[in-house]
C-alpha cells in the first residue's frame, strides 16, 4: 500500500499535479493510474480509497465524473460496486502510457518489488519523490529507489531492470538493511527522511 511521507501536502488538495498539470487533481490522477495499470482487475471503492489513501467521499465524486466519461466501468454485484478501466475507450491507449510515465512510477515499482524476498521497505525518493508531492523543478530523468532490509542484490537490479523497460527512465537502486536505515548514520540514509519520499511497500516509519 502507498504511504506518502515527508511531505506537508493536505489528503484534500485538489490543485492541479506538478507531475502532470493537465489533470485536475492528483486524486484523480492516482485513481486513473492505478485502474489502468491494472486494466484486468476490478476493485470497490472502499479498496481504492484504502489503497489510494483517499477520502471515500472525495473518491467517490472522481469515480463518478470518471465513469460519466466512459473512461471507467462500473457494475454493480450485490452491494458491491465494481470499477475497472474501460478497454474500449479511444483515449484508454494513450492515457495509459501518459499515466505510466508520470504517476506511474510508485505503481510499477509496487508491482515489480512486491515479489523480492528480503524487501521489507520500498522507498522512492530523489526529484520524482519531490515533484510528486507538488515541489516545482526539471521533469525528473530518473528514479531513485531505497530498498530496507536484506535481499538478494541481483532479486533488486532485476526488478530494477524490469521498472526501467517499463517506464524508460533509469532506475537507480540502492540497499539498506534495516539497522542502518533506523541509526540514521548513513549520510544516504539521512538525505532520504530529511526530504520529500513515498513508501510503496511496507509499514515502516515515515521519512522526517
Amino acid at each position: 500500500m502507498l504511504r506518502i511521507a515527508g511531505s506537508k501536502v493536505s489528503v484534500m488538495r485538489s490543485e492541479a499535479p506538478v507531475l502532470m498539470p493537465i489533470f485536475r487533481s492528483r486524486h484523480q490522477a492516482e485513481l486513473l493510474t492505478w485502474l489502468l495499470l491494472h486494466p484486468d482487475q476490478e476493485y470497490t471503492t472502499t479498496e481504492l480509497a484504502a489503497h489510494l489513501q483517499v477520502p471515500l467521499t472525495t473518491l467517490h465524486r472522481e469515480v463518478q465524473r470518471l465513469v460519466d466519461a466512459d473512461l471507467l466501468r462500473a457494475r454493480t454485484v450485490g452491494r458491491a460496486r465494481l470499477l475497472s478501466a474501460n478497454p474500449d475507450h479511444r483515449a484508454t491507449p494513450a492515457l495509459t502510457r501518459l499515466l505510466e510515465v508520470t504517476f506511474g512510477p510508485h505503481t510499477i515499482v509496487e508491482d515489480e518489488f512486491s515479489t523480492v524476498a528480503g524487501a521489507e521497505e520500498v522507498v522512492i525518493f530523489g526529484s520524482w519523490a519531490a515533484r510528486y508531492h507538488g515541489r516545482p523543478g526539471r521533469v525528473p530523468a530518473d528514479l531513485d529507489v531505497l530498498v530496507i532490509g536484506n535481499p538478494d542484490r541481483g532479486d533488486v537490479y532485476d526488478a530494477a531492470d524490469r521498472v526501467q523497460q517499463r517506464l524508460g527512465m533509469e532506475v537507480n537502486p540502492v540497499i539498506r538493511s534495516r539497522r542502518q536505515w533506523k541509526s540514521a548514520a548513513d549520510a544516504l540514509v539521512q538525505e532520504v527522511q530529511a526530504s520529500p519520499s513515498l513508501v510503496v511497500i511496507g509499514a515502516g516509519e515515515d521519512a522526517a
